[in-house]
């Protein structure tokens, strides 16, 4: 594996498991330096000192909460005060909030905004200056296939927060692209992760076909490979980029009726 990050740092945001551990695993690899962020201390010192002494890299540890209006603010000026610049942003912590869109409490869809919207925008906005100075960056924020076909019943934010997340990052990659700076919006399907379990839903989500499975490093492999080609979106997998093809091309209405049947089996209502 190459080692074209030498000299460069990445910040993975939700880096303690899943996609978000499955990057910080490759740009190790590739010789980045990481700061690594997420919520939990411990898997985030743990992963920390593998994948440094696996791969001679330096690695910092920001522990930090997205859901805090604070933490993107406090993210960078930690960065500011070590003297770090980041040239890759992961923007991958994210999570399902499952139910109808009236179960939750207001304050608790607030968070979930924070953290899959305006956390997004806030780090990118903050970040982006220095990469347009130095005129490279790679810009990662990990959508979703929810965010291109139409959204089933429960979760009733998770897919409307993805397609932001497509349609920012077209904008910001038509923006800057001509100055280096690309911005990729990775669109995986079913992956294999933590995930499910956190929303309670891993019993529907194991009855769906393994064709439409993929693992996390052949995600996160795809979408690096994406972002330095300079594609602004990039769906993962055959199966997961054939099934968002039929959901443009058929009619707005069956499409509606074929996703809301199959979001029976992974979409919780209670």
């Amino acid at each position: 594996m190459g080692r074209e990050g030498a000299g460069r740092t990445a910040l993975v945001t939700g880096a303690s498991a899943g996609i978000g551990k499955a990057y910080a695993e490759l740009l190790a690899a590739r010789g980045y330096g990481l700061v690594l962020t997420a919520r939990r201390r411990d898997r985030l010192e743990e992963l920390a000192a593998t994948l440094g002494q696996r791969h001679g890299v330096p690695i910092r540890v920001v522990v930090a909460d997205l859901a805090d209006p604070a933490a993107p603010g406090a993210i960078v000026s930690e960065l500011q005060a070590r003297r770090i610049q980041v040239d890759v942003l992961v923007n991958n912590a994210g999570y399902g909030l499952p139910g109808r869109f009236d179960r939750p409490t207001w304050a608790e869809h607030e968070q979930f905004l924070r953290v899959m919207v305006t956390a997004v925008c806030e780090l990118t906005y903050r970040l982006l200056p220095g990469m347009v100075e130095r005129r490279w960056g790679r810009i990662i924020n990990v959508a979703s296939l929810a965010g291109h076909l139409p959204a089933p019943a429960g979760h009733t934010l998770y897919a409307a927060a993805k397609a932001f997340l497509i349609r920012f990052s077209e904008a910001l990659h038509a923006e800057r692209a001509p100055e280096g700076i690309h911005t990729t919006a990775l669109c995986p399907g079913f992956t294999y992760s933590e995930f499910h379990d956190v929303t309670g839903t891993r019993a529907q989500v194991s009855r769906m076909p393994d064709l439409l499975w993929m693992e996390a490093p052949d995600v996160v492999a795809e979408g690096y490979d994406a972002v330095m080609r300079g594609e602004p979106v990039y769906i993962t997998g055959r199966a997961n980029r054939a099934i968002a093809w039929l959901s443009r091309v058929l009619p707005q209405g069956m499409a509606r009726t074929l996703i809301a049947g199959t979001g029976k089996g992974f979409r919780r209502l209670d």
